[in-house]
């Protein structure tokens, strides 16, 4: 396969997979996200933000270490599956994260968009 065929391959592929990822987490959160940040709600931008960073991460390094596209394919569901029970056991572990986010409370949204983040480094870290 070319190159420039392989890119295009990626690229496409790797948004597409951002776009699922963001269809699929705002709506496993039970805050509504992209209202929120519409509104200008800054913890919602940075907990989400931190959760797109950390798969990006991930679909990265998936790229970088994978032979072959159906390996980067495995690995970006497993880093979805990551990020969402990330999610899942923060909030949890919190309790009301979703609340204090729609309050717009930046030192949550914060702390979910850097335990994100965190996940996606390990995740990423772990495909090398």
């Amino acid at each position: 396969m070319s190159p420039a065929l392989a890119y295009l391959i990626y690229i496409l592929s790797s948004f597409g997979l951002l776009g699922l990822f963001l269809l699929v987490y705002t709506r496993v959160t039970p805050h509504r996200e992209f209202a929120l940040i519409r509104a200008g709600n800054v913890a919602a931008a940075l907990s989400l933000g931190g959760a797109v960073l950390g798969f990006s991460l991930t679909l990265s390094s998936s790229i970088q270490h994978n032979a072959s596209f159906r390996l980067f394919l495995l690995w970006a569901l497993a880093a979805f599956v990551v990020q969402v029970l990330t999610y899942l056991a923060v909030a949890a572990a919190l309790r009301n994260v979703s609340a204090a986010i729609a309050a717009d409370n930046r030192g949550m949204g914060l702390l979910m968009g850097m335990i994100s983040l965190a996940a996606g480094v390990v995740n990423a870290a772990c495909l090398s």
